[in-house]
């Protein structure tokens, strides 16, 4: 994959934001102090920033912005710990996040690019501030609508039966999500890691049949990344990613003039290709590409095509 992207940078400014509830979420910047703002919105809910993030952008052109959402990755408290209470962990909250930290870096507009749940919380938070959005790009789009959520937690064990028992014996709760959203929260840290580890050997199952992935398996992360992890998509699908059902394609027309790219694999099981679909359709100025050999964790192909889209809006 190294080919397909920039060379690694490091951070030029970092920091962390006081967000208020008890909340700091860590920030940096890389790339050119002066050049077009982007801001990375990370998958998971939970999964947090990498370095490979950065390599996706021209360091000569953008100015690249980073974060940690609430609860995982660098900014505090984590989620991983039971004490932390996420009451004030909602999509409301992390879309106030990204508002508040535009400000804080004194950005204008600025270009969002994100995957999975990034999309999402991208997503909404264009759609309420359209006008601080100059491009979108994304990968793997989803809305986590509850469908899709059903989808990901229930549907998929047709095509996976003895992992979806495995996955399904984690907790004794007859509802999975809230049964397992109370285990990633037990004080017992043996429940929790038994919970973590189930959660995300369910979701490894779900890209397995990827084809020549580049990225690596949920379980390769530490244990206090996937503890913090497990608990947030618990958190948040138990509660529809706290959005009022289908509301981000209902509104995609607030996106008009925004240009965007969308980019997703058909064979994505996880977040199958309808929902992109139904998103370009609403949102006329989006372009959907559709890469026929790639699932979920995407392929060189998609990380290059992404990559090119980046350099054409720099350039534009």
């Amino acid at each position: 994959m190294a080919d397909t992207l920039h060379p690694p940078i490091e951070p030029h400014d970092r920091g962390m934001l006081d967000v208020g509830d008890g909340n700091l979420v860590y920030w940096e910047v890389c790339g050119a102090p002066e050049g077009k703002p982007a801001l990375v919105v990370h998958g998971g809910p939970g999964s947090g920033c990498t370095p490979a993030h950065r390599r996706l952008f021209d360091p000569s052109r953008y100015r690249v912005v980073l974060f940690d959402q609430r609860g995982c990755g660098r900014s505090t408290p984590r989620a991983g710990d039971p004490a932390t209470d996420l009451a004030h962990n909602t999509t409301e909250h992390l879309v106030a996040d990204v508002e508040r930290l535009r400000e804080h870096l004194g950005v204008e507009r600025w270009l969002l690019s994100g995957a999975s749940w990034g999309s999402t919380l991208l997503l909404a938070y264009a759609e309420r501030h359209p006008e601080r959005v100059s491009e979108i790009v994304i990968t793997a789009v989803t809305t986590t609508r509850r469908s899709e959520i059903d989808w990901l937690y229930r549907g998929l064990a047709r095509f996976f039966p003895a992992e979806w028992a495995a996955f399904r014996a984690g907790v004794p709760d007859a509802d999975l999500l809230p049964g397992y959203r109370r285990a990633l929260a037990d004080p017992d840290p043996d429940v929790r890691a038994r919970a973590a580890l189930a959660w995300h050997a369910w979701e490894d199952a779900t890209i397995s049949l990827d084809r020549a992935a580049t990225a690596p398996p949920y379980s390769a992360r530490p244990l206090p990344a996937m503890l913090d992890r497990a608990r947030l998509c618990a958190h948040y699908f138990s509660e529809g990613a706290f959005l009022p059902e289908g509301v981000l394609l209902r509104e995609a027309g607030r996106l008009a003039g925004i240009p965007g790219v969308l980019l997703h694999g058909r064979l994505d099981l996880g977040s199958p290709l309808d929902t992109a679909w139904e998103l370009a359709r609403a949102w006329p100025d989006a372009e959907l590409v559709v890469f026929e050999d790639s699932g979920h964790s995407g392929t060189q192909a998609m990380t290059a095509r992404k990559r090119a889209a980046l350099d054409r809006f720099a350039r534009g």
